[in-house]
């Protein structure tokens, strides 16, 4: 680990200490307040939209191709917003030579479980109906939102509709039983995340459903079917276990998948710009997208 990246970490750690205390609003405030300071990379452009009824918005790099990533922010479900996430959703899509379509997904206690997946289906339906085909379209997400990534695409499968040409997961929250042994074994060295936490937002997502639910934990899910997925974790997080097994579950059922694991590196840590683990691993995803929106050779 270089000396930029243990400092990040230390950072990380006095600054998310005490994050989930106060109600969940003061939590939602507080995270956002700490966003205020983003600035997007040159060329981008932003635009609000409605998407079948759902808060988004369009996130668009120079010289965006036909690709379309739709991105889903973490925050456990319950936090967390496009706002939060753009800087780093503008980098993708600039990476990437992509438009994003970022949405802001109601959020738990106050809409629980089914209805993220309800908007992210609703809002990749929304892509389909303005022209954008299947292929052309990955679905991307962080924490909560890589694990719901590959919800969507479970309940893709499972209505018999169209797939997406793949989805990017990056530290995905893809067990909310917290079974995986990461979950202890990583505590210490995690400095973002902690169990008790997640504990409680699993609980707030779920409702009254069993966390072991396919749909919420796609960790117990048959992945048959599922199109190419592209999933990145850090060693430091408490995570680590949701991703191996997650792309264990994934080969097992013959996808194509890749995992990238970062040595020393902490819960999305993509979102720092400047960590050079940062610019590898978003390379990494510019060309996963381009291997899958590339035509195939004759």
């Amino acid at each position: 680990m270089s000396l930029v990246s243990g400092l990040v970490k230390r950072l990380l750690r006095r600054q998310f200490s005490g994050w989930s205390q106060g109600s969940i609003e003061e939590q939602r405030a507080r995270q956002e307040r700490s966003t205020r300071l983003m600035r997007l990379p040159a060329g981008v452009k932003c635009r609000n939209v409605l998407a079948n009824g759902v808060a988004a918005e369009w996130v668009e790099g120079p010289a965006a191709g036909a690709g379309v990533i739709l991105y889903l922010h973490g925050g456990a479900y319950v936090l967390g917003s496009v706002d939060g996430h753009r800087e780093w959703i503008a980098r993708l899509a600039k990476a990437t030579g992509t438009r994003a379509l970022a949405i802001n997904y109601r959020l738990a206690p106050e809409h629980p479980f089914p209805c993220a997946l309800e908007d992210t289906l609703a809002a990749y339906r929304w892509l389909l109906d303005q022209g954008v085909r299947s292929s052309d379209i990955v679905l991307a997400g962080d924490s909560a939102g890589g694990g719901l990534a590959v919800a969507a695409l479970l309940a893709l499968r499972d209505a018999g509709e169209h797939l997406p040409a793949g989805a990017v997961c990056i530290s995905p929250w893809a067990d909310l039983t917290l079974s995986g042994a990461s979950v202890q074994s990583q505590a210490e060295l995690d400095p973002i995340l902690d169990p008790d936490s997640l504990r409680m937002y699993a609980r707030c997502y779920a409702a009254d459903q069993p966390l072991a639910t396919p749909l919420l934990s796609p960790v117990f899910a048959d992945m048959t079917g599922l199109p190419p997925l592209l999933i990145q974790v850090g060693t430091d997080e408490i995570l680590l276990d949701d991703a191996i097994r997650l792309a264990e579950r994934a080969r097992i059922a013959g996808v194509d998948v890749t995992l990238q694991v970062w040595a020393e590196m902490f819960h999305v840590f993509q979102l720092i710009s400047f960590l050079p683990e940062t610019r590898q691993a978003v390379n990494a995803i510019a060309e996963f997208c381009a291997r899958l929106f590339s035509p195939p050779q004759s």
